[in-house]
């Protein structure tokens, strides 16, 4: 199944939706930066959300030093943000705490 990278208009009620969430013009994707008190809380939520990419075929580009997480969705085969990095981003904002 192919898959469409949104378009700029697309992209913007996007953005308005997942608030946390911001665009990388460069990368072509969302980017998200998330704080624990300590390594072991950001490496479960990675876990977490690790097993969420898995069953749902994509995965985060990511970046962890001791309690901080940064994630990149974009879809390289759609060329830039699609779809299926929207929805992967609601469901990693329904895990990640809130703060």
């Amino acid at each position: 199944m192919q898959v469409s990278r949104l378009d700029e208009a697309d992209r913007t009620a996007v953005l308005k939706q997942l608030k946390l969430w911001s665009y990388d013009a460069e990368a072509q994707g969302i980017r998200r930066t998330l704080r624990f008190a300590d390594f072991a809380e950001a490496f479960g939520f990675m876990a977490r959300v690790a097993i969420l990419a898995e069953k749902a075929d994509h995965h985060p580009e990511w970046f962890n030093v001791y309690n901080r997480v940064e994630i990149l969705l974009t879809t390289h085969d759609a060329g830039g943000l699609s779809q299926r990095d929207v929805d992967m981003a609601s469901a990693i904002d329904a895990i990640a705490p809130t703060a």
